[in-house]
């Protein structure tokens, strides 16, 4: 796979860790001198000054209490753009999302994230392994919420197409209720004039997107781009040739789908009356 080098990407949490570690050694201290007094790993200090690690608001509390550095910490981190909450991997798709005239995702294990509805987004960041804080799982769904703005977004949200594996809908990822409240919900996206839900049935014997997850997008000045994630890795590609290929991929996919009809369909029946 080849993407078009981009020049590194700096966020706010470099800029805070940058000033965390002028405020260190203005405090003439190392960075395991801070972590000691913070009881916390060397590690922590030292990816939060790279801008490897967000800097969370209640150890900025202690460090600005430590420092005496009037609040400075504090202050940036409640600033940091909505955006930048996400984990750093997924910050070009989250920006490009939120501008685009069109937007296609094939998902095969779980409901993409703009389609989540609360519980399930939270039962999702409890399957993470190794495990992440509560703290950081809520601030992972308020994150996820907000993406879903985009529903709001005037006059009209892209155009969107979803497809779905169909053991997605009967993997009950937080329970049998809470898969049954994800089910419901995607039957009333379903009805939405500016998206399209397609099922892919387990039984299909020819499958063109064996290799895993991708969200197509056409941004507003028409440009092409493929956001492609697998474990611990992703990849945002703007290759016009391997962004192509990827559509190709997309287009067969929803050949081998069922109709939106017969997917609204399936659903139905999975919901029944009850």
């Amino acid at each position: 796979m080849h993407s078009a080098k981009r020049p590194k990407r700096v966020t706010s949490w470099h800029l805070i860790g940058a000033q965390l570690g002028v405020f260190r050694r203005a405090a003439c201290m190392t960075q395991v001198e801070l972590a000691r007094q913070l009881s916390v790993v060397e590690e922590t200090i030292a990816s939060i000054e790279q801008g490897r690690r967000a800097l969370k608001l209640d150890l900025a509390l202690k460090i600005d209490e430590l420092l005496d550095t009037k609040k400075a910490l504090q202050t940036a981190v409640e600033k940091v753009p909505q955006r930048e909450r996400f984990p750093l991997f997924a910050q070009d798709l989250v920006e490009h999302e939120q501008e685009a005239l069109t937007l296609l995702s094939y998902q095969n294990h779980v409901v993409p994230g703009l389609l989540q509805t609360e519980e399930y987004a939270r039962a999702v960041f409890g399957c993470l392994y190794p495990p992440i804080t509560q703290e950081q799982a809520e601030e992972r769904v308020s994150a996820r919420l907000d993406r879903q703005r985009l529903f709001e977004r005037k006059p009209w949200p892209p155009m969107m197409n979803f497809l779905l594996e169909e053991v997605i809908l009967h993997r009950p990822i937080g329970g049998h209720r809470v898969l049954r409240e994800q089910n419901r919900h995607l039957r009333r996206c379903a009805e939405l004039p500016y998206l399209g839900l397609q099922i892919i049935p387990t039984s299909r014997e020819k499958h063109a997107g064996l290799n895993g997850p991708m969200v197509l997008l056409e941004t507003p000045d028409h440009d092409q781009l493929a956001y492609i994630e697998g474990q611990r890795v992703s990849f945002l590609v703007d290759d016009p040739d391997e962004v192509s290929v990827l559509a190709q991929k997309y287009g067969m996919l929803r050949s081998q789908a069922l109709t939106p009809e017969e997917s609204l369909g399936l659903l139905d029946d999975l919901l029944g009356d009850s």
